[in-house]
C-alpha cells in the first residue's frame, strides 16, 4: 500500500489556514495524494506521450505504447521496437525520436538519475532538459512524480491554470499577477497545491 510523501500532511493543514479556496478543495478530495512508480524511465516516457494534449488522449496512446512494449517499459526494450510499430500507437514522428533518445540516455548511463536526488529544484531542472525532449514542463512532472519534490509549480501546464481560473473565478488564463499571488501563498508547497487543482477538475489521480 503506498503512502503519502512526508511532507503531505503538514502541507494540506498549512495551506488550508491560508487560503480558504484550497480548503474546500481538500475537503472534497481528501482521500487521494501524490503516488511514485519509483522508476524514472517509466516516469519519463509517460510524461513525452503527455506532453500537449489532452489527458483522455495521454491515456489512449500510453496504452496502447504499453502493448508494444508488453508491459515492459525498459530502455532496451523501447530501443529494440521499430518506428513504424511505435508510430502505431499514436506517437508522433518527434515524440518517437524523444523516447529512443531518453532510452539511449538511460541505456548507456549518461543521464543519472541518482544525481538529481542531491540537486536543489532549479539544478535539477536544468540536468533534466539537456536531454532532447524534455523540456521544464517535463522536468516538472518528473520532479513532482519521481522525485516527490515538494514545491513545484509548473505554471505552462494547462490543466493547472484551468482549474485555478474555475477555482478562484477569475478569467482564462491567470494573470502573470495572479499565479506569483498564489505561487507566494504556497510557497514551500506548491506540489501538494498543484496535485489538488488537478484533482478538482479530473477525478481521476494525475500519474507520470
Amino acid at each position: 500500500m503506498s503512502k503519502p510523501p512526508k511532507y503531505w500532511n503538514k502541507a494540506k493543514k498549512l495551506l488550508s489556514k491560508k487560503d480558504k479556496v484550497f480548503k474546500q478543495i481538500i475537503k472534497k478530495h481528501n482521500k487521494g495524494y501524490l503516488t511514485t512508480r519509483k522508476d524514472p524511465f517509466f516516469s519519463l516516457c509517460r510524461t513525452i506521450v503527455g506532453q500537449q494534449i489532452s489527458t483522455k488522449a495521454a491515456d489512449s496512446i500510453w496504452l496502447k505504447f504499453e502493448k508494444k512494449c508488453k508491459k515492459k517499459i525498459k530502455p532496451r526494450v523501447v530501443i529494440n521496437l521499430a518506428f513504424r510499430d511505435l508510430k502505431k500507437t499514436g506517437l508522433s514522428r518527434q515524440k518517437i525520436s524523444y523516447i529512443k533518445n531518453i532510452a539511449k540516455s538511460f541505456n548507456s548511463n549518461s543521464f543519472n538519475v541518482s544525481k538529481l536526488k542531491n540537486m536543489d529544484d532549479e539544478t535539477a531542472i536544468n540536468y533534466i532538459t539537456q536531454i532532447k525532449g524534455l523540456g521544464i514542463w517535463s522536468a516538472e512532472m518528473f520532479l513532482m512524480f519521481n522525485l516527490n519534490k515538494p514545491d513545484i509549480f509548473p505554471i505552462k501546464d494547462i490543466g493547472l491554470l484551468r482549474a485555478i481560473s474555475k477555482n478562484y473565478k477569475i478569467s482564462y488564463p491567470p494573470s502573470e499577477k495572479f499565479l506569483n499571488k498564489l505561487s507566494n501563498l504556497h510557497s514551500g508547497f506548491r506540489t501538494v497545491f498543484t496535485w489538488y487543482m488537478w484533482r478538482s477538475i479530473d477525478p481521476v489521480d494525475v500519474e507520470y
